[in-house]
């Protein structure tokens, strides 16, 4: 359940932002997640399982908007120091395919959670901030999700996504450092660009059955 609401504020706090230049950040993930909600309740192919229409959205309304590059540094970890340069724009594009993947997948499964969103404190000289959000369900446990956004000159970008306390980035690290403990820098590469075929084979099999 976690993974999926996880799954699902990702991609709901991206959309039609890059207009939206220097707004507030916790106004922009309001004003996004509501565009994007209204997309995903109307759209019936999305309410079918169609995740190439989800895959579609999110890769125009997600990229513009995250910090892929800063995401799998700091999921890497130390081991980024070590790959070459070649290596770590590959390392970049794999982990952004391996999320887009997940999260579109789980997209599929949104029906009627609603977002509350928390007062935010942010001042002029802020460059990082954390925007709070709780997942709302019937039958279920809210779920807490925050935000790590940095200011950059193209505006306010995610570089970290917490659930319930735990991050993103760092759930990751310690699968990342066993993948190159085992394989080195290209198993790590490998192994995130076969996990990505793997959801995609999952997601044609889920969508031949709908």
């Amino acid at each position: 359940m976690k993974k999926h609401l996880l799954s699902l504020c990702f991609v709901l706090f991206l959309g039609t932002a890059a207009a939206a230049g220097f707004e507030a950040p916790d106004m922009l993930v309001r004003d996004v997640s509501d565009d994007v909600l209204t997309i995903v309740r109307k759209d019936e192919a999305i309410q079918a399982g169609d995740t190439r229409r989800v895959v579609d959205l999110v890769e125009e309304k997600v990229l513009p908007h995250f910090n892929f590059r800063r995401m799998t540094m700091l999921a890497v970890g130390k081991d980024w120091r070590q790959a070459t340069p070649e290596q770590q724009a590959k390392l970049v594009d794999a982990f952004r395919m391996l999320l887009v993947r997940t999260y579109s997948n789980a997209l599929t499964q949104y029906r009627d959670q609603t977002i509350e969103y928390k007062p935010l404190r942010v001042s002029s000289s802020d460059t990082t901030v954390r925007v709070q959000t709780e997942i709302r369900q019937a039958g279920a446990q809210p779920v807490q999700i925050d935000y790590a956004l940095e200011k950059t000159e193209r505006g306010w970008k995610v570089f970290d996504v917490i659930v319930a306390g735990v991050s993103l980035v760092t759930n990751y690290r310690g699968t990342f450092a066993q993948e190159v403990r085992a394989g080195g820098i290209d198993g790590l590469i490998r192994s995130l660009q076969a996990k990505t075929r793997e959801l995609g084979d999952v997601s044609l099999r889920a969508g031949a059955r709908t």
